[in-house]
């Protein structure tokens, strides 16, 4: 009887485990691609201080971004304009 219930529980089991393993798995995948980013000369706001190094928003997505020429910008104080990008970090500079 015992035998019974053991089998098809430890079958049951291994099926949620290796499921469960899949979804952590595919969570964990970072931002890739093989095409080049298309964001030059798109605005965005920033988001986390850029000192050279922060965060911006472009379009409703936080992308790490460095200002170019080592400036410091400051959340809120103005919008920035992608001038470049090494990789996913994007290169930007203060508008006007």
């Amino acid at each position: 009887m015992m035998r019974a219930l053991i089998i098809p529980l430890i079958v049951l089991s291994a099926s949620a485990l290796t499921l469960l393993a899949y979804v952590v798995l595919n969570s964990r995948h970072k931002k890739s691609s093989t095409e080049p980013l298309c964001f030059v000369g798109r605005v965005a706001t920033v988001e986390k201080d850029l000192r050279p190094e922060g965060f911006i928003l472009l379009d409703g997505e936080l992308w790490p971004a460095r200002a170019r020429g080592g400036e410091v910008i400051v959340r809120g104080s103005a919008n920035v304009r992608v001038v470049g990008a090494r990789g996913h970090l994007l290169e930007v500079e203060p508008l006007g």
